[in-house]
């Protein structure tokens, strides 16, 4: 039996009793009102159904727009957790209500007036998260935009840089083919009074005083001569190649007059002597060459004995390519 028929019997009952006509007219209306106010509460569960549905699925797709920012930062992502916490109880709440709603078929006007009044606090609230999980989102779209484009420039440097290593490399390895056609052209040189290494992608030639000089002088020998014209012929084949000659000598000071003052002067008028005797009757082209006297401020050994003083005066042919095409590549780099 439906609660309007009971209500309907109880009223013939009621009447049977003689029961005054107004009091039965007022308990239809108050029937009546409770019905009203029954419907309006049903529909207005079943809005806040339709729209915890709708907030459900937009939920979902916002979980899985954020499960794809692999890289959230750690502050959104809480901020995103809590909410969701807040939103999951926000419906348990919600779920209360109704459960209540459920339960009370009939109660006072007070008691209905208010349970309308939580059911409308709670969409509110919840109208309130679903923009606070837009806005979540937004920020979120915000920050995977600019970590594309960091992630575009990080691959157009990562480019960059491999073409640049692509140049050393070449660059590394003209260095190593240059040694070994100099170590071909001074096979009868080399341990001799002349060493040749490779350091920082330059080749160094050096030649110990024994082999091109005199003591005090600045004339080359004989020996050098054919040294140095076997060296040049290698660099008239590699015009690639910029050539640096440099003259050391030891820390013991000149003794004498004329137009060598000191140790510079020596170094100096040293490694003129070898750039002309290599340019001379050669293709070289002179704007290649630097000549350079170090002194005795660059020694290979600081010792004050014989042996270091030996091993320091020295002339040095530092060769270096060319370095056009790695310059160019960091020039396209600012």
């Amino acid at each position: 039996m439906t609660i309007k028929k009971g209500i309907i019997v109880t009223l013939g009952l009621l009447m049977g009793a003689c029961v005054p006509q107004r009091l039965m007219e007022e308990t239809k209306a108050k029937l009546n009102s409770c019905e009203t106010d029954y419907a309006n509460l049903k529909k207005s569960s079943q809005e806040t159904d339709a729209r915890y549905a709708e907030l459900k699925e937009l939920d979902g797709k916002n979980q899985k727009s954020l499960y794809n920012l692999q890289r959230d930062s750690t502050v959104m992502g809480n901020n995103y957790r809590q909410l969701n916490d807040k939103y999951t109880k926000l419906n348990n709440i919600n779920d209360q209500l109704l459960d209540k709603y459920n339960k009370m078929l009939a109660g006072s006007e007070k008691d209905n007036a208010k349970l309308s009044g939580e059911l409308q606090l709670t969409q509110e609230q919840l109208l309130r998260k679903q923009d606070e999980l837009k806005a979540l989102e937004a920020k979120l779209n915000k920050q995977q935009q600019d970590l594309d484009a960091i992630s575009a420039e990080l691959k157009k440097r990562e480019a960059r840089v491999a073409e640049l290593e692509d140049v050393l490399r070449k660059k590394d390895q003209a260095a190593a083919d240059l040694r070994k056609k100099l170590s071909d052209a001074l096979v009868g040189f080399e341990n001799k009074g002349l060493t040749i290494t490779t350091r920082n992608g330059k080749v160094y030639v050096s030649m110990d005083e024994s082999l091109l000089f005199a003591s005090g002088k600045t004339s080359v020998e004989p020996k050098g001569v054919e040294a140095l014209k076997n060296v040049a012929k290698v660099l008239e084949q590699n015009a690639d190649i910029n050539v640096m000659v440099e003259g050391h000598t030891d820390d013991v000071p000149m003794k004498g007059a004329g137009e060598i003052k000191d140790n510079w002067d020596l170094s100096v008028m040293r490694a003129t002597s070898v750039t002309k005797i290599m340019l001379t009757g050669t293709t070289i082209d002179a704007k290649r060459i630097t000549s350079a006297g170090r002194g005795e401020f660059f020694p290979i050994d600081p010792a004050k004995t014989p042996e270091a003083r030996k091993k320091n005066r020295r002339t040095e042919i530092i060769l270096t390519p060319k370095l056009d095409e790695l310059l160019k590549v960091l020039g396209n780099n600012n």
